[in-house]
């Protein structure tokens, strides 16, 4: 049997990865009965985060009365929807606190977790000379690993999140247990992402430098493949591991309970191909970032001229103003071209939609990778997505030569049927792996262009139910592949 040593160390850099990305906190004491019986242990001294004595009146379910008492319900109710998701006759220990956490009036950390430990070697191990994180080797043994007093899981929340102006002000976590979170943070649902953390749906290996953890790889690593090679990274050297970590669609998953589930929970990748007499280099078919407003594609294609918004000094259009008489025209029945900034997309999607345009592209104003376009107004129902800097770039080299009303570009928007969002060419679950390093976030999520979203991705989106299984989440098809 071989234990690390340095737990304490270990345990710390798990936790300052993850914290970059959410966050999370718990305290009091609770258990869920379920398959597996989880157990909330309370770190907060008296007076504050789970013990927070300010008056809270019930909401969505949760009937707690204070807002520490809030917070604890909601985090027994995430316990046991992975408690009666997994099976282990250990209990498991989740050491958590709510607490001040780095935040500014425009962003946050909400929270973390991370097992304190990893162990390989045990009694039933399946892997030999293999990683795996204290809860899952307890379960796999049939006996607790760890010392009773000490934690399998640890999770900090930020208890100032919404509630000083300097923390979010105005975006509080929302506490009910009834998925109707609307656009307030679901404090349920960021636990059940930090909590399958704690459970193992991480990597061990440095995702920076690739090096093994003491020289031993994870069960992890034997499941994150180089798709461009189809390696697992197990296979991998150091510097190898790391290159496929900044590879964007670069590392799938492959595993037999998430590669069986895919079907029943991705659909069909949404996607833009350029065409037309004028299209020239820029013809072909474009990755896109979907809309959380608007008419989602379908399989009946949206088809039209593409033509640009040229409202900025610069030749660029932000669509941020009621169009003028010239663009207005430009993009009547045809498909607005729109570039990022200035204001959100929402306005931008309204002002070309009330121009007559029958769909929108936006194009992204700096490098990386392709993202959605976030907001919400009922009122937009033409499809509008968001394409990277460098094809926006390439498609506008297209439209140089075009008249008042027709650009001889033509832009379809449509679903490919042949593919499912967020999967690889053999249907694979892609990882995230951004062409920049993002730490806490690269390699230990789910790629962000899945569709639905999906509750491992780096980020909580507001469509997210408080989900783990198909069909609407692989959450747990992935703990199952490394042991669960």
């Amino acid at each position: 049997m071989k234990t690390v040593k340095s737990v304490c160390r270990k345990a710390a850099v798990i936790v300052s990865r993850l914290a970059a990305t959410l966050a999370l906190a718990l305290g009091g004491v609770g258990a869920a009965h379920a398959a597996a019986n989880i157990v909330i242990v309370n770190l907060n001294t008296p007076g504050i985060g789970f013990n927070d004595p300010t008056p809270a009146a019930p909401v969505g379910g949760n009937t707690g009365t204070t807002l520490g008492e809030q917070r604890l319900i909601a985090f027994q109710h995430a316990a046991g929807i992975w408690g009666a998701s997994l099976d282990s006759s250990v209990t498991i220990r989740v050491g958590a606190s709510f607490v001040a956490l780095s935040c500014s009036a425009g962003g946050a950390v909400l929270g973390s977790a991370g097992p304190t430990e990893v162990w390989s070697d045990f009694p039933n191990a399946p892997r030999a000379g293999t990683w795996y994180v204290g809860a899952l080797a307890a379960k796999l043994a049939g006996e607790d690993l760890t010392a009773p007093t000490d934690p399998h899981i640890i999770a900090r929340f930020n208890s100032r999140l919404g509630l000083f102006p300097d923390c979010l002000p105005g975006s509080p976590f929302y506490l009910g247990l009834d998925n109707n979170a609307g656009g307030q943070i679901d404090l349920v649902a960021v636990l059940l992402h930090e909590m399958a953390h704690g459970l193992g749906f991480l990597s061990i290996t440095d995702d920076e430098t690739g090096e093994l953890f003491l020289g031993i790889p994870s069960v992890w690593d034997y499941h994150l493949v180089d798709n461009r090679t189809n390696t697992p990274w197990v296979a991998l050297s150091d510097a190898q591991r790391a290159a496929s970590a900044l590879k964007w669609r670069g590392l799938s998953w492959d595993g037999p309970n998430v590669n069986a589930a895919i079907p029943q929970v991705l659909a069909p990748r949404s996607k833009l191909d350029i065409g037309g007499a004028n299209a020239g280099a820029a013809r072909g078919d474009y990755y896109v970032g979907d809309a959380s407003f608007g008419a989602p594609l379908d399989t009946t294609p949206v088809s039209g001229q593409l033509m640009p918004v040229v409202d900025q000094a610069n030749g660029t259009g932000l669509a941020c103003t009621p169009l003028t008489p010239a663009n207005a025209l430009a993009v009547r029945n045809n498909v607005a071209l729109v570039d990022r900034g200035a204001c959100n997309f929402v306005t931008k999607a309204r002002n070309v939609q009330a121009a007559g345009a029958i769909a929108m592209v936006v194009v992204d104003n700096a490098p990386g990778d392709v993202t959605g376009l976030s907001g919400d107004d009922p009122a937009i129902t033409i499809p509008a997505v968001r394409i990277t800097q460098s094809d926006g770039v390439a498609i506008k080299a297209a439209l140089q030569q075009r008249s008042r009303t027709r650009s001889g570009v033509i832009a379809t928007l449509a679903l490919d049927p042949t593919r499912l969002a967020g999967t690889d060419v053999q249907r694979r679950m892609l990882m995230y792996s951004p062409s920049i390093y993002s730490p806490g976030s690269s390699v230990s999520h789910y790629s962000t262009e899945a569709k639905p979203n999906q509750l491992m991705e780096p980020s909580i989106n507001p469509d997210l139910e408080q989900v783990v299984t198909p069909p609407r989440d692989l959450s747990l098809p992935l703990l199952q592949d490394i042991g669960w």
